[in-house]
C-alpha cells in the first residue's frame, strides 16, 4: 500500500505538493490559527492522527461527502437547505467562502457564530500545532469537532481539492459523490481527465454508494470500475434522459425529472443556469440514498430546494436600474457554464465584463467565450486574492486576442465604478474567482448570509 504521508506521497506522475493560501487573508481566519503552513501537504495521515487523539469526532455522525471538479458547493448546499428543511440539525462544510471565513462553517442553514469559532481553536490549537496540521486541515477539523459538539444529525461535506488525499478524505461517509471533471489544478491531480477523475474518485468507500452526473462516458466507466473494485453500489444521473422541461430565468431553474422515492418532481431551484439543474438533480440523486432516519418526504424536497442559498453564482441583482450578474467561475468549464446562462437570460445592453483570475488558473481559455458574449472587458485585481496567487492583468490584456475592447484598472473599487458607468443602464457581469464575487459584493453591499465585520484580531 502506498504511503499518504511526506512531500508529494501518491501524487500522480511525481508532481509537487500543492502550493496555496486558503486563508485568503481574511482577519477571522489568521486569528484562529495564525502560525500554520499555508500549503498542502499531501496526505491522511497528520489528519487521521488528530482526530484520534481529540476523540473522533467525525465517527459521530453520518456524512454526505461530495467531490468534483465544479458544482459540488451547489449539491452541497442543496442537500443541507432539503434535510434542514426535512426537520434536522445539519452541519455544512463548504470551501472557499466569498466575504467571511464564517461561511464554511454552517449550521442550519447560517454561518456560526465568529467566537464560537474562535473559542473551538483555542482549546484545540495546542494539538493542532502538536500534530503539524495545515491550515486546510486544520479548518477541517474545527467544522467535525464543531458539529460534533453542536449534535447535528447529518453533515454535508465538500471536498477541498482532489479527493484521494484531501483532508476531508478521512470522513466515514453514508454516501459519497462527483459532480464532473474538468481541466482544473492540473499540475497538481493530473494532466488529463482521467488522471484527476481518479484522483476525485479517492472518495470512495468500500460499501459506500456512489453517485456521478459525469457525461463522459469514459470517465463514467473508469468510476464504475473503480466502485466495483471497491464493492461501492454505483449509480450515475443522465442529465439528457433524467432531466426534462428545462426553463432558465434570472432569479430560478425550472425543471421536471423521475424518481424511484417521490415519483415525479417539478423543482424550483434559485441557482440559475442548466448545470445547476443537473447539480439540484445530484442532489435529489442523493437524497434517495438516505437511509429512512434521513429521508425527507416529497414537500421537503421541493420546498428545501426552492429555499436554498448559495450567493455567487450566476447570482443577478437589480441596482439603480443595472443588472448585475455575479459568478465565480474559475475554470473553462465554469466560464462555459456561465456563457450559457448569458445567453439564456438575454441580458440588458450593453454588457461589461468585470474580471479578475488568480494566477494559476488557465486564463487564456476562461477568458474567450465570455468576452465574446461582451461589448467590453475590465481586468482587475480582486484585493483579497492571496498575494502569491495574484495574476498579471497587463499580461492578459496584451495576450488575449479579444472581439471586444479590453482595459486595464488594477484597484478594484475604481474598476467596479468603471464598469458600472460603462454599463449605464445595461449589465455588469462579474466573475473569475470567489475573490473577484467576494470583494463585488462587499463594494455592493450585498455581503451574504448576513455576515457581519470581523472582529477576530481581539482576543
Amino acid at each position: 500500500m502506498e504511503s499518504l504521508d511526506g512531500p508529494g506521497a501518491g501524487l500522480p506522475g511525481g508532481l509537487a505538493p500543492l502550493k496555496l493560501d486558503p486563508q485568503g487573508g481574511d482577519p477571522l481566519a489568521e486569528r484562529l490559527f495564525p502560525h500554520l503552513a499555508i500549503g498542502v501537504q499531501w496526505g491522511l495521515a497528520r489528519m487521521s492522527s488528530f482526530l484520534a487523539a481529540t476523540g473522533d469526532p467525525h465517527v459521530g455522525y453520518p456524512i454526505l461527502h461530495i467531490g468534483g471538479t465544479n458544482g459540488k458547493g451547489s449539491v452541497a448546499a442543496t442537500l443541507a437547505a432539503t434535510l434542514t428543511h426535512a426537520g434536522h440539525r445539519v452541519g455544512l462544510y463548504t470551501s472557499p467562502h466569498l466575504c467571511s471565513f464564517t461561511e464554511r462553517f454552517q449550521l442550519g442553514g447560517a454561518p456560526v457564530e465568529e467566537g464560537e469559532l474562535i473559542e473551538l481553536a483555542d482549546d484545540l490549537g495546542d494539538r493542532v500545532v502538536e500534530h503539524g496540521l495545515t491550515f486546510f486541515e486544520a479548518a477541517t477539523a474545527l467544522a467535525f469537532h464543531l458539529f460534533a459538539r453542536r449534535e447535528v444529525d447529518v453533515v454535508v461535506l465538500e471536498v477541498g481539492l482532489g479527493g484521494r488525499l484531501d483532508a476531508t478524505t478521512v470522513a466515514r461517509p453514508i454516501l459519497t459523490a462527483v459532480t464532473n471533471v474538468a481541466l482544473d489544478h492540473s499540475e497538481y491531480l493530473g494532466d488529463t481527465l482521467p488522471d484527476i477523475a481518479r484522483e476525485k474518485a479517492g472518495i470512495i468507500k468500500p460499501g459506500v454508494p456512489f453517485i456521478t452526473a459525469e457525461g463522459d462516458a469514459g470517465l463514467v466507466e473508469l468510476f464504475r470500475g473503480m466502485c466495483a473494485e471497491a464493492g461501492a453500489p454505483f449509480r450515475v444521473l443522465d442529465p439528457v434522459t433524467d432531466l426534462a422541461e428545462l426553463e432558465v430565468m434570472e432569479d430560478h431553474t425550472l425543471f421536471r425529472m423521475h424518481t424511484d422515492s417521490w415519483g415525479e418532481l417539478e423543482l424550483w431551484t434559485p441557482l440559475v443556469g442548466s448545470h445547476q439543474a443537473v447539480n439540484t438533480a445530484l442532489a435529489v440523486r442523493m437524497l434517495e440514498g438516505l437511509p429512512e432516519s434521513l429521508m425527507p418526504d416529497r414537500d421537503a424536497v421541493v420546498e428545501g430546494i426552492r429555499s436554498v442559498r448559495w450567493p455567487g453564482r450566476s447570482q443577478v441583482e437589480h441596482i439603480d436600474g443595472q443588472t448585475l450578474l455575479l459568478d465565480v467561475a474559475h475554470n473553462t468549464a465554469g466560464a462555459l457554464a456561465l456563457a450559457e446562462v448569458m445567453e439564456r437570460l438575454a441580458l440588458p445592453r450593453p454588457i461589461v465584463m468585470l474580471t479578475g483570475v488568480l494566477g494559476d488558473k488557465d486564463w487564456r481559455s476562461m477568458l474567450p467565450p465570455l468576452f465574446r458574449l461582451a461589448d467590453r472587458a475590465i481586468l482587475t485585481q480582486p484585493p483579497s486574492a492571496p498575494e502569491e496567487r495574484r495574476w498579471d492583468p497587463e499580461q492578459a490584456m496584451q495576450a488575449i486576442g479579444s472581439p471586444c475592447p479590453v482595459e486595464l484598472e488594477a484597484d478594484f473599487v475604481s474598476a467596479m465604478e468603471r464598469a458600472r458607468i460603462a454599463a449605464g443602464q445595461g449589465t455588469v457581469v462579474v466573475t473569475g474567482s470567489n475573490h473577484t464575487v467576494g470583494d463585488a459584493l462587499k463594494v455592493l453591499d450585498r455581503i451574504p448570509f448576513q455576515t457581519i465585520p470581523s472582529t477576530a484580531s481581539s482576543r
